[in-house]
């Protein structure tokens, strides 16, 4: 399934907001996916405890989280959500610095979203994109360059 079908009509989100904590940010990278049902709020949960946990193991280099937890922690939908934070986040990550952009990851089961964990590699990749979709000013403009993926 592609990048864009699992984002859907409404699982995109640009916010200019600073300071933000981590529980807040998170908070925003799971919030048209709770809006919509298609994760529970037990979902974002298992992520804040993951993190307290472990730390921020779900961001992955310079600019970029994906924050995820496990299927049987709240998935209803298999569905992806992209968050352009534009002053960028501190997720406390020492390797990885602030972060501008998040895709969170919800899938139905461990294989599933292996096509989908490839497409997101090659867009992670391409720094040229990343550094578009971070200074995009509207959603149709993060659409227009996902649809490569």
């Amino acid at each position: 399934m592609s990048i864009l079908k699992l984002i859907g009509d409404n699982g995109i989100v640009i916010t200019e907001e600073k300071g933000l904590s981590v529980d807040a940010a998170l908070n925003i990278t799971c919030s048209k996916l709770l809006e919509q049902g298609k994760v529970e709020p037990s979902y974002l949960q298992a992520i804040k405890t993951k993190h307290k946990e472990i730390g921020a193991y779900y961001v992955l280099a310079p600019k970029i989280a994906m924050p995820h937890a496990r299927p049987e922690d709240g998935v209803n939908e298999a569905c992806l959500q992209v968050t352009v934070f534009k002053n960028g986040v501190d997720l406390e990550s020492d390797d990885n610095g602030d972060v501008y952009l998040s895709i969170t990851l919800a899938a139905m089961d461990s294989d599933s979203h292996i096509q989908t964990i490839m497409a997101l590699s090659e867009l992670f990749q391409n720094d040229d994109d990343v550094d578009a979709i971070i200074a995009a000013g509207s959603e149709a403009e993060v659409v227009s360059i996902l649809k490569k993926y």
